[in-house]
């Protein structure tokens, strides 16, 4: 760590505490990462679980906390507990990570969704403009819904017209599908959120700062269904590529894969936070899309990627097979919708911030897969090869 850090307008970094609210998630674990290997700042962890953080908050093989006085970890769930705003007065700046954000969720816990995504951060905003504390909001790119293209004539020229189809945070209309498609109903809660935080900065002088991260992928993204986590659960399409891929299953392409989106490394984006975090003037009032336009593929591509770089890192020969097509309804169930493309304009972030993504789709999946691979492997073979009770 430097020890002397200065911001992108030539000023002194001075320390500051951070109330990182889902601490203990894939975002949360790398940012937490980074704050402690390069910078001075302090985190006040706050999460239900700390399975992802617990090599910075366990000893070291030599009995050492490298990070004791500067990160501590509070189990707290948001929905009911007091102590929630007694640490958000206690830092400089609240970070807020937690959310239901799954695809699978959407359709079959609708209320849960929208009560995590809306209901839950009112308190969070809430404290921080009463307290006078700054705020990072992680939203989502699914606030923009689709795009406009999709509604052109599937032969029109203007559907190739950047303008109808890469979405803009202060011009691309957000645009949902009727309400008894339930997809939407985190879209919808993420963008109430938004608005809301934007008119406690227009009326109550809220510093804030809202992300809308558009695909971050690595390791430590979501759960290996029964090895990691629940066995009847859909993680996002990283994770559910690579448990069919550790599985030798085909991969299942909803609605034959045909969505467009881009993707972007872990690492890249936590490099774009670390800038909101140390350069607030910068970022202040800001709506930022954190993206890749470069790795833009159908998910179609996506998985087909994924099966040549996993057989390349682990040896394996790809099946037959390698992929089936299955329909949203059976996959997902009924009241699922889908957007069509997802390309974020970097306009914004690339003038206040300065940032731009370096990692091609190519490197960012050998990196993530070879993970999986280390991580997984053994175990799914175990689980595999046990007998099923009769």
């Amino acid at each position: 760590m430097a020890s002397e850090r200065v911001d992108l307008d030539g000023n002194l970094i001075k320390s500051i505490t951070i109330c990182m609210i889902g601490a203990g998630g894939f975002i949360g674990s790398h940012l937490c990462e980074k704050l402690m290997s390069e910078t001075p700042h302090k985190v006040l962890a706050v999460d239900v679980y700390n399975d992802k953080i617990k090599h910075l908050l366990e000893p070291s093989a030599s009995g050492e906390l490298p990070w004791a006085d500067r990160i501590q970890f509070h189990r707290l769930n948001i929905k009911n507990d007091s102590r929630l705003e007694g640490l958000i007065k206690m830092a400089d700046l609240t970070i807020n990570l937690a959310a239901i954000c799954t695809p699978a969720d959407y359709n079959t816990r609708p209320l849960d969704t929208i009560y995590s995504n809306f209901i839950d951060a009112l308190p969070v905003v809430k404290y921080c403009s009463e307290n006078s504390k700054r705020l990072i909001h992680f939203s989502t790119c699914e606030v923009y819904g689709k795009t406009i293209g999709c509604f052109l004539p599937k032969d029109s020229p203007l559907r190739q017209d950047p303008a109808y189809y890469v979405l803009s945070e202060d011009a691309s209309p957000c645009i949902f599908g009727p309400i008894e498609k339930q997809r939407w109903s985190y879209a919808c809660a993420k963008q109430l959120i938004e608005r809301l935080i934007y008119a406690e900065g227009a009326e109550n002088g809220l510093e804030f700062t809202i992300v809308r991260p558009f695909n971050w992928i690595g390791p430590r993204m979501d759960f290996i269904p029964g090895i990691d986590g629940p066995s009847e659960g859909v993680p996002r399409v990283l994770a559910c590529f690579s448990n069919n891929l550790l599985r030798r299953e085909p991969l299942k392409l909803v609605d034959g894969g045909q969505s467009q989106r881009t993707f972007i490394y872990i690492k890249d984006a936590i490099e774009a936070v670390l800038l909101m975090i140390e350069n607030p003037a910068r970022a202040n009032g800001q709506i930022f899309n954190v993206g890749n336009p470069n790795n833009e593929v159908t998910v179609k591509q996506l998985a087909e990627m994924m099966t040549q770089v996993y057989s390349k890192v682990s040896g394996e020969s790809s099946l037959e097979t390698p992929t089936i097509d299955v329909s949203s309804k059976e996959f997902y169930g009924e009241g699922y919708d889908d957007s069509d493309k997802r390309i974020p304009d970097m306009t914004i972030i690339n003038r206040q911030l300065g940032w731009n993504p370096k990692t091609s789709l190519w490197d960012l999946l050998e990196s993530t897969l070879t993970y999986q691979h280390r991580t997984y492997a053994e175990a799914i073979k175990k689980a595999i090869s046990k007998p099923v009770a009769s």
